[in-house]
C-alpha cells in the first residue's frame, strides 16, 4: 500500500497544484466581479468601467467554465492575462476611492482596506 502511495505522488501533486491555480484564477475573477457592488467603490467608478469589468468577468467565468480540466499552467497563464485586463481599471478605481494601492500580478496589495487576492500557492 506505502507503494502504491508513493506511485501517485507525483500526480497527486499536479492535480493539487492545478487545483490551487483553478481557484486562484476563480478566486481573482469573482473579487475583481464584486467590486463594482461593493459600497467602498460603488461610487467610485465610471459607467465604462463598470462595463469592461461586466465583460472581461463575463469572458472570465465562461473560460474556466469551458476549461475545468486545464491544465495548470493555463490556469496562470488566463489569471496573468486578466490581471493585465483588470489592473488599470482597478488602480483607478482605488485612486478615486482616495487610497494609495495597486494590484500586482502577483495578487500583492499595499492597502489596509479594500478586496483582497491571496494566492495559496
Amino acid at each position: 500500500m506505502v507503494k502504491e502511495v508513493e506511485k501517485f505522488k507525483p500526480e497527486d501533486n499536479k492535480f493539487k497544484e492545478r487545483i490551487k491555480a483553478k481557484n486562484a484564477l476563480e478566486g481573482y475573477i469573482f473579487i475583481v466581479k464584486a467590486i463594482p457592488n461593493d459600497p467602498k467603490f460603488k461610487e467610485k467608478i465610471e459607467e465604462a468601467d463598470r462595463k469592461v469589468i461586466e465583460e472581461i468577468s463575463k469572458v472570465a467565468v465562461d473560460w474556466l467554465d469551458n476549461n475545468q480540466s486545464a491544465e495548470k499552467k493555463e490556469f496562470e497563464y488566463q489569471q496573468k492575462n486578466f490581471e493585465k485586463l483588470f489592473n488599470p481599471i482597478l488602480t483607478k478605481i482605488y485612486q478615486r476611492a482616495g487610497m494609495s494601492r495597486a494590484m500586482t500580478s502577483s495578487g500583492d496589495a499595499s492597502a489596509a482596506s479594500g478586496p483582497t487576492v491571496k494566492k495559496n500557492y
